[in-house]
């Protein structure tokens, strides 16, 4: 699968030079309070030696999604009936010997770690005391991360057991995240943050696989995340904000939604007609409380007495190679969902719930459609692994019992611009949320009653639209390491009028050890 690239943004971008000039002193507090990371972020931009290969879009999560995005081979060369796993750059890349011995067997173990760091370089809205309206929000940073190792076995060169694999990760995390701090709760401006249960080891999945006709038809089930086959890119974690990373974040806006590091019980059919073309559909579990610690703090509880509905999507997907290892990806898909969902607006008579203060009307029809695209465009230097991707999608939901109506992202990555540097990349992604009317209109008559306590999402103000955008440059630094320095501004933070915008500066970080 070609590796993706970007335009480069003009030299002086007014946006990022004004902030920072404007911001100056906030920077040089951030700096004189976190030295170490100042240092690293100098130290990687000014010295990193000339990159060998990239990591970035390989890391353990992605998994799934580069199964989902890779399309039949030209000729048929498996040595077996189940397609090869991932082997990025790595570190150690023979794991001392153990996972080369591993390899030979038909085992496949990754261990990697990502870091993400982002400090406010704008002050909040201003708390007022004894105020009922804002949180006592504050300018500052946060660090988040996590460890993530995987096992894929191939059943079959290790048993005889023709197409079948099992996969299995787990994780760690650890950290917070910085948007909270200035009010917002629609977005992370660390991914990496939250879902992990706070323990040492986390299982995010463990499903069987089986392939058949040459990778023509998998069937899976399991403990699956619905997230890591549908509605999804490996490119969208070029980026750290939530809005993007991970998956827009409108694809999970409902809480039965399961996407990494979460999963429920469920099973998955792909169909590959012919070699460009996939179809699949799903049936995955509606459980409530996946991102709760009631429920799933480690992850190993696998009792279904929290199951009380179903999602069923369906995607298809388009992948061709034009000229010269120009790849794209253009998916289409719908999810049809029995959980039960409560209105946003109304109540079970049909009047707000706002006013009449009753239970609000229970909905077991939900629904949510989306597309996606992404293009390989431009080479550099003759080389499909360098050059220029744009990506770009629209996700729409129940406007009933969502959060998020609708959202819409365009993104660019240029990777290898820099002859010398050819898989170094920049980055640029641009992510836009509506907010559902039921939800505006909701919070605007509990404002006018001064049910302050009462607004949902915790929302300080009436909810409308938010924006999301991150500018960065990742640098290969040795093999198996990335250091990205970026920027994320928030536009309307938590989707409100009445919150200060919001400027960060930080990094991500990410090391392939196995």
């Amino acid at each position: 699968m070609p590796v993706r690239s970007f335009h480069p943004i003009p030299e002086k971008a007014p946006l990022f030079s004004s902030l920072l000039s404007r911001h100056f002193s906030h920077i040089s507090a951030i700096v004189a309070k976190w030295p170490a990371a100042a240092f690293l972020l100098v130290f990687f931009c000014l010295f990193a030696p000339a990159a060998q290969a990239q990591v970035l879009d390989e890391i353990v999560g992605n998994e799934p999604l580069h199964r989902v995005d890779t399309p039949l081979p030209a000729h048929g060369g498996y040595t077996t009936s189940v397609p090869p796993f991932d082997r990025p750059e790595a570190l150690f890349p023979h794991g001392f010997g153990m996972t080369d011995w591993l390899r030979k067997r038909g085992i496949a173990f990754l261990l990697d770690n990502t870091n993400e760091f982002a400090g406010a370089i704008t002050s909040p809205t201003k708390s007022y005391p004894n105020s009922q309206h804002f949180a006592p929000y504050k300018q500052g940073a946060s660090n988040a991360g996590q460890y993530a190792a995987s096992v894929n076995i191939n059943w079959e060169q290790l048993a005889g057991l023709r197409g079948f694999s099992t996969h299995t990760i787990v994780v760690g995390r650890y950290g917070t995240t910085a948007n909270r701090m200035f009010g917002d709760w629609l977005n992370h401006a660390s991914e990496d943050y939250g879902g992990g249960g706070n323990v040492a080891v986390h299982l995010v999945m463990a499903y069987g696989e089986e392939t058949l006709y040459g990778g023509r038809l998998s069937i899976a089930a399991g403990r699956m995340a619905e997230m890591s086959d549908f509605q999804n890119s490996p490119l969208f974690c070029n980026f750290q904000n939530g809005s993007i990373c991970g998956r827009p974040k409108a694809a999970t806006d409902s809480s039965f939604v399961s996407g990494y590091p979460a999963a429920v019980w469920g099973g998955r059919i792909r169909v590959r007609p012919i070699r460009f073309l996939y179809v699949q559909t799903g049936l995955y579990a509606g459980e409530n409380g996946i991102y709760k610690n009631e429920q799933h703090r480690t992850g190993f509880k696998f009792n279904g007495g929290n199951i009380n509905g179903f999602r069923l999507p369906f995607e298809t997907g388009w992948e061709p190679i034009f000229g010269r290892g120009h790849q794209g990806h253009y998916k289409i898909g719908g999810v049809m969902m029995t959980a039960p969902s409560p209105d946003n607006y109304l109540d079970e008579a049909g009047r707000p719930y706002a006013l009449t203060n009753g239970r609000p009307r229970t909905h077991h029809d939900g629904y949510g459609a989306w597309f996606m695209a992404d293009q390989h465009i431009l080479s550099h230097y003759h080389s499909s692994k360098r050059g220029i991707t744009l990506l770009s999608g629209f996700l729409y939901n129940d406007k009933r019992i969502a959060l998020r109506e609708w959202q819409t992202y365009a993104a660019l990555i240029d990777r290898g611009i820099f002859r010398s540097r050819p898989f170094d990349t920049f980055g640029v992604a641009f992510t836009y949320e509506k907010i559902a009317p039921g939800v505006q209109a909701t919070e605007s008559l509990m404002l006018d009653t001064q049910q302050f306590r009462r607004l949902p999402d915790h929302a300080t103000g009436v909810q409308r639209h938010a924006a999301v955008l991150e500018v960065n440059y990742a640098i290969h630094v040795y093999r198996g390491v990335i250091f990205q320095p970026l920027m994320e501004y928030y536009f309307r933070p938590n989707g409100q009028g009445n919150l200060r915008d919001a400027a960060l500066l930080g990094f991500k970080s990410h090391i392939e050890i196995f």
